[in-house]
């Protein structure tokens, strides 16, 4: 069997003139960025912004585990499947970060015969977006500590800097650190702090601005520090809003990038869902939706994260309605969930597969709660046996759901024929009535109730001294009206990844609450999550390597 890396290095890929010209894009309106990469133009906005939109599907899946999932194959597979019935399609994806490429996940391009390509590029540094982002972080942070080292005019209190530098990298050890060591010219002596770009603020602000004019407004509104007084100081009353605009100007424009069967992809941004918001950016989408008949997106890990990150942060701030939730699940995970060891999960077993099921059907009810059609597909796998197959099938018709195979993996975009006609009969035949979970009126410790209790089943939520004294000063500062971003482990609808199934009635903990004033919300951080990953014991970079043609081998 080849790998990803080999199915896609043997591609025959277009010239992204040619891909761009199937969404009526003219050349003039590409940056290239080589043969097949190329960035969107303003003037290509501009041009089409006042037609009307396309269908919107989000593509989501249940909890993540070790047996996967495949939910961006199904993605990009259901966008091809599009495609080979005819169908003007796009898909609208997150670029992936360095860190899991180089740690344990591997990279998130898809997989099998539905990738994006060029696979390697994309995996690594891509058009730059990332090296920007961080570069705007970390230029802030730097422009902070010499504000204080300069005579600190705006009575910055060193205890209270919630502003932390980042790279795209899992590096434990940069978690926690002293920094202005040495003689008084080298600084401030204080403690910091460093988190995964993805997690960056900038990151957040860059996939939910809708133009520079309102980049710039929210780096403005990014709370740095706090004065003694306790008042916020912010981004822009460092003078730093138009140095780190100056980094963004190119990475704010979406990419343009093709699957194996050249259908268009537009990759831009990269949150992850478990510790922020997790949805590519909104200029792409909205992109997306002017050019094609049917926009395919999706949103990180299971719904209880990124999806419910996508309905209720990012279909609120940019009034998106979905048409559709396509919900990928598989037969081995289902088994997982219902307590059969990886080694185990080739064997065929009923039991098993009932008692994990749960995790399936309580996604599927919440989708349900935001009033938009679902549809159920199974990312096959030959060691599924019919009767497993017969068993998910009747039950999510059972919950009133439309269900496809998927098999995108081995047949690119034939394998996804099934998926597509079950998704568009579902737009078709069900209308949407989208409603975000919550409303803005709601206080911060009500919204993450209900997100607590509806979407993960907890029956309380505990909040810690120092979340319950920091949700005090951000409704007294004004924040109050913000969404929440719930950061919070993926592999379990609780906060302790260990429990898998669906677990009813547990205590969900938020120990730390912070906002994101700049990106429009607030941040509750739950468990023991935390916003830099380390990496395994034996990292992928331990695999990865260029061999004498110049090729990358062994990313996934």
């Amino acid at each position: 069997m080849r790998s990803d890396i080999e199915i896609a290095l043997e591609a025959e890929m277009e010239p992204i003139q040619n891909v761009a010209a199937k969404l009526d894009i003219n050349a003039d309106e590409l940056d290239l960025y080589g043969k097949y990469k190329a960035k969107l133009t303003d003037d290509l906005w501009e041009r089409v912004k006042d037609r009307p939109d396309g269908k919107l599907i989000l593509v989501t899946a249940i909890n993540p585990t070790p047996a996967g999932e495949g939910k961006t194959t199904t993605t990009v597979g259901l966008g091809q499947a599009m495609d080979k019935l005819g169908k003007k399609a796009v898909i609208a994806l997150r670029e992936p970060s360095l860190g899991p490429c180089f740690g344990l996940k591997g990279g998130a391009a898809g997989g099998g015969y539905a990738q994006v390509v060029p696979m390697d590029d994309l995996n690594l540094h891509f058009t730059g977006d990332f090296h920007a982002i961080t570069s705007a972080n970390n230029l802030l942070a730097a422009m902070l500590d010499n504000h204080i080292q300069q005579g600190n005019t705006l009575n910055i209190d060193t205890k209270q800097i919630v502003w932390k530098r980042c790279v795209d990298m899992n590096d434990r050890v940069l978690r926690n650190i002293t920094v202005g060591l040495g003689r008084k010219a080298d600084g401030v002596t204080r403690e910091d702090h460093f988190i995964i770009t993805v997690a960056s603020e900038i990151m957040a602000i860059l996939c939910l601005a809708e133009n520079m004019q309102d980049l710039k407004e929210r780096l403005g509104r990014i709370v740095v520090a706090y004065t003694y007084d306790g008042k916020p100081v912010t981004a822009k009353e460092l003078n730093a809003v138009g140095a780190m605009a100056a980094l963004l100007k190119d990475a704010i424009r979406p990419n343009l990038v093709q699957t194996l069967e050249h259908t268009p992809a537009f990759v831009h941004g990269g949150p992850f869902a478990n510790i922020a918001h997790g949805c590519n950016s909104i200029r792409a989408t909205k992109m997306a939706l002017k050019l094609a008949d049917y926009t395919i997106t999706e949103a990180g890990f299971g719904a209880d994260l990124g999806a419910e990150k996508f309905l209720d942060i990012k279909c609120r701030m940019a009034g998106l309605k979905p048409d559709a939730v396509v919900l990928v699940a598989t037969v081995r995970a289902l088994k997982y969930n219902g307590g059969v060891k990886k080694e185990d999960l080739s064997k065929e077993n009923l039991d098993a597969l009932e008692k994990g099921i749960v995790n399936l059907e309580k996604h599927i009810e919440n989708i349900g709660k935001f009033g938009v059609p679902c549809v159920v597909t199974l990312n096959q796998f030959v060691s599924d046996t019919q009767a497993e197959l017969d068993y998910v099938k009747e039950f999510c018709e059972s919950k009133g759901c439309e269900f496809a195979l998927s098999q995108v993996w081995e047949k690119g975009g034939e394998g996804g024929k099934e998926l597509a006609e079950k998704v568009i009969t579902a737009i078709d035949t069900k209308e949407s009535h989208f409603h975000c979970l919550y409303e803005d009126s709601l206080s911060l410790k009500e919204k993450m109730t209900v997100i607590a209790k509806e979407i993960y089943g907890a029956g309380e939520v505990l909040f810690e001294p120092a979340a319950e004294k920091e949700l005090a000063r951000i409704e007294k500062l004004g924040f109050g009206n913000f969404p929440v971003c719930m950061a919070k482990n993926q592999y379990s609808l609780s906060d302790d990844k260990s429990v898998l199934g669906r677990p009813e009635g547990f205590p969900i903990h938020i120990r730390d609450v912070y906002v994101s004033a700049g990106a429009g919300f607030v941040v509750a951080i739950t468990g023991t999550i935390m916003t830099m990953p380390g990496l395994p014991k034996v990292p992928a970079a331990e695999g990865i390597d260029v061999n004498e043609e110049g090729q990358i081998t062994g990313l996934f």
